[in-house]
């Protein structure tokens, strides 16, 4: 009897990881190609940033009403001072990588944006060795040359390569290296209270779309107010496709942050990092099938070098944190915008 519940109890196990793993992969692998696609009609990637960051506010707020609510507990409203000093620097890093994220879309692949945001890693134990928050040891150095390395043969005489996405992506990929870090310092402030990725999420996207307005302005604010999709429509039914197809976008980012946060809290942060790592494996072979994206058996060794190193990381964490209580991984949470 012991024997038969025990399997039932791991099979149960088993399905539901799968199940929450699937439903992750849906949330991130299809908002990836979903902005690939409105990006080749809706040439203004930072507004549809903002309206993004505006559907997360939007449903992140009905979530935390709907939590206090049923648990009686009021949640977590920081002061203007911790704010605008602590919450703000890591809304500022956020917005700047989201934006430039979405904006390398209108240039380059889907295969070369996976493979240079798989990069971010590589700057991610950069800034974490400059904050201390890393020790530096040969281990490390070893990721950095395999991920660095994978990158370079990934990115060498591509067919489709362009300089300007790519500076965007490798930008972006270099914020986000400042965005992790302070995320995780922000997170281990257990006195902020910013432990709930609801929470997290519901103060950084204001700050966040304040921060990524400037850049709007200046590089589509003209172009998108004389533009007929938006402003100077003259087909309502075409303004009702387009407010609805990026509605649909903000809806995705947030399924994304609310599927990695179950799968966390379900499994461990060593399941999702493990199912990242396949992630990006799936998304190279869904461009070359579905957008024809060319990739050369150079840049598939490349990649597959670089998710080596990826692995030696997460394999380094894994066996860094035996013992230890299980946390709630730094980037679960915030990793919704990046995408």
């Amino acid at each position: 009897m012991g024997r038969w519940a025990f399997d039932v109890a791991f099979v149960w196990k088993a399905v539901l990881t799968l199940g929450l793993v699937l439903l992750y992969y849906c949330f991130s692998i299809g908002i990836t190609f979903y902005n690939k696609w409105l990006t080749k009609s809706f040439h203004f990637p930072l507004f549809m940033t903002m309206l993004h960051l505006a559907v997360i506010f939007l449903f992140s707020a009905l979530s935390r009403a709907l939590v206090q609510c049923s648990s009686h507990r009021a949640r977590v409203v920081l002061s203007w001072t911790d704010y605008l000093r602590r919450v703000a620097p890591t809304a500022l890093a956020t917005a700047l990588d989201v934006g430039l994220s979405n904006w390398s879309f209108l240039y380059i692949t889907v295969s070369l944006y996976t493979m240079t945001k798989s990069s971010a890693v590589l700057f991610i134990l950069i800034f974490s060795l400059i904050f201390k928050l890393e020790e530096l040891r040969a281990a490390l150095v070893l990721v950095v040359l395999l991920i660095a390395g994978g990158l370079f043969m990934f990115t060498y005489k591509s067919t489709q390569f362009n300089v300007e996405g790519f500076a965007l992506v490798l930008g972006a990929s270099f914020i986000g290296g400042i965005r992790w870090t302070l995320t995780q310092m922000l997170l281990q402030k257990a006195e902020l209270g910013l432990q709930n990725p609801i929470d997290t999420m519901f103060h950084l996207q204001p700050l966040m779309f304040l921060g990524l307005f400037p850049l709007f302005a200046i590089f589509e604010g003209l172009h998108l107010s004389t533009s007929e999709k938006i402003f100077r429509f003259q087909d309502t039914g075409l303004l009702l496709r387009v407010l609805g197809s990026l509605f649909l976008g903000g809806i995705l980012a947030f399924g994304l942050g609310f599927s990695e946060f179950l799968l966390v809290s379900r499994t461990s942060s060593l399941t999702l990092s493990i199912a990242g790592i396949f992630k990006e494996v799936c998304t190279l072979l869904l461009a070359a099938h579905l957008l024809g994206d060319q990739i050369s058996l150079l840049n598939w060794l490349g990649f597959a070098l670089c998710l080596s190193g990826i692995s030696l990381h997460v394999a380094l964490k894994a066996l860094h944190s035996r013992g230890k209580p299980e946390p709630l991984p730094e980037a679960s949470f915030l990793k919704v915008f990046s995408s």
